[in-house]
């Protein structure tokens, strides 16, 4: 069977999933993922949350 362009337009989908907990990420990732504007307060707030909680603190806000 040969593709048509909208079959090969189409991006595969990636072999494994993140929830984005088992990557790295910084404090200001979790207070993007939190739906915050990215503050220096609210950046320290997330770092202790991050160093309390570990990756569970960014899977509370990732599937």
């Amino acid at each position: 069977m040969k593709e048509t362009p909208e079959d090969a337009s189409t991006p595969s989908r990636p072999s494994r999933l993140y929830t984005g907990g088992e990557r790295p990420f910084d404090p200001e990732d979790l207070v993007m993922a939190s739906g915050h504007d990215v503050t220096p307060e609210r950046v320290e707030a997330a770092r202790r949350h991050i160093e309390e909680k570990g990756a569970a603190a960014l899977e509370r806000y990732l599937p």
